[in-house]
């Protein structure tokens, strides 16, 4: 049995919905069972928990063979996934496959890098047999911006000329579920990357074609995009981390491309073109029926 944690997520649906269309039996590890339903199908069994509730996690875990770890960035990451890790490694689990990011770095000035540095460190260290999957910067990211690109027709982010492998999420759901449900990867770490580096104003250009309108990439100020975000409430630290995260992408940190996931899945990843045009229906402009 392979247990999926964060399965409603954005990356953990795409896992959980992998590894059923091969086959593989799956347990999902949710707190909204009714949601989980509606997102994942009928095939899949429901463990209903949290990582704050350990008792949940040593049921989901039972008679189970492989743990793919994921959580939502929060401060308790770190101390939630260690448990999580103990706990497999009592109930006997032979493998934890863990979700992970890029540029992920014990002491990264990233927040959330740092928690995940953390736990790859941990995780290495446990004695469980473990591999570690590095996702470069999700495609779906942008789908935040969707609102108000179809709106004005217009990008904002602090991204200058980051050049960035951004990945759709079904191309690691796709990676993930061939390493869960296949030996031979143990004691691997992982870098899965789209097919290529590119930036803010090519993803603009992109949406521009997929959408048959005018697109435009606007530059802005760390300092105007931290005010921007806390106005449209996000917590302050949130917005802080997100600052600090564009920062470190305009000084390369993940603009790595690399053939890992069409060797882990036999086929090319997605382009943001293709994401574009899967998308383009949120993205394309706000057509305004006029009132007789």
């Amino acid at each position: 049995m392979i247990v999926i944690t964060g399965a409603t997520g954005t990356t953990g649906s795409e896992v959980v919905r992998a590894l059923v269309a091969q086959g593989s039996p799956v347990r999902a590890f949710v707190r909204d069972p009714e949601k989980a339903r509606r997102l994942l199908g009928e095939r899949v069994d429901l463990a209903i928990g949290d990582f704050a509730d350990p008792p949940s996690v040593r049921a989901a875990l039972e008679q189970a063979g492989t743990l793919f770890l994921s959580c939502a960035d929060d401060p308790r990451r770190v101390a939630w996934e260690t448990a999580a890790v103990q706990a497999a490694a009592a109930a006997g689990v032979r493998r934890v496959v863990k979700l992970s990011t890029a540029p992920a770095a014990p002491g990264s000035p990233v927040a959330f890098w740092d928690w995940h540095g953390q736990m790859e460190q941990h995780l290495r260290e446990s004695g469980v047999g473990w591999v570690i999957l590095r996702s470069s910067w999700y495609m779906s990211n942008l789908l935040a911006a969707a609102p108000q690109v179809a709106a004005e027709g217009r990008l904002y982010a602090p991204a200058g000329g980051a050049r960035i492998a951004m990945i759709d999420p079904r191309d690691v759901g796709a990676a993930a579920a061939g390493v869960l449900s296949s030996a031979g990867h143990e004691g691997q770490t992982y870098l899965l990357t789209g097919p290529d580096a590119i930036t803010y104003a090519q993803v603009a250009a992109e949406l521009s074609a997929a959408t048959a309108s005018k697109v435009e990439f606007i530059d802005v100020p760390d300092d105007d995009a931290r005010r921007a975000m806390i106005g449209n409430g996000l917590p302050g630290f949130v917005a802080e981390q997100l600052v600090r995260v564009f920062a470190q992408l305009r000084q390369g940190a993940d603009a790595r491309v690399t053939p890992t996931v069409e060797a882990l899945t036999g086929s090319a990843p997605r382009s943001f073109a293709s994401f574009a045009h899967d998308h383009a229906g949120v993205f394309a402009p706000v057509t305004v029926t006029a009132q007789r």
